[in-house]
């Protein structure tokens, strides 16, 4: 089993977690919860909360109970100062720029994991060291039952 200290989940992984409860990326952010701080900064979070009131997830689960998890989900996180200068130093970038803001935010934190269900993340796996894994592997990688 190996232990993490700090994790970044990425929008997509935390989006699916809210989407459908006892998924493979809602049990990856419990034992990211339960095993270690849950990393973010402004900029991911606005990005989560701005994707939480989408109207496309209206026929998965009602915005308000979308928007009430995304709340009681910032209470549990440590939050991090990511400034643009910071991305702007992300080497080697993503590919989708607009994902350098989690590739700043693991190099800010230390995070000793980025757990991402985005293909544009997922290729870079290992980043400067860090392991880019999908929920599942996440899962694997701290011994966690699925």
């Amino acid at each position: 089993m190996s232990l993490v200290r700090r994790v970044v989940l990425d929008t997509s992984t935390l989006v699916g977690a809210a989407l459908k409860p006892g998924s493979v990326p809602h049990q990856a952010l419990l034992v990211a919860v339960a095993s270690g701080d849950v990393c973010a900064s402004v900029q991911t979070w606005l990005e989560l909360e701005k994707v939480m009131r989408h109207r496309r997830f209206d026929r998965y689960l009602a915005r308000g109970v979308r928007l009430e998890f995304a709340a009681m989900l910032r209470q549990c996180m440590h939050f991090f100062a990511v400034t643009p200068a910071d991305e702007a130093e992300v080497q080697p970038p993503c590919r989708d720029a607009s994902d350098n803001k989690f590739l700043a935010l693991v190099q800010v934190c230390q995070a000793d994991v980025l757990v991402s269900s985005d293909d544009d993340l997922l290729v870079m796996n290992p980043w400067r060291g860090v392991p880019v894994l999908r929920p599942a592997e996440f899962l694997a990688f701290q011994g966690a039952p699925r």
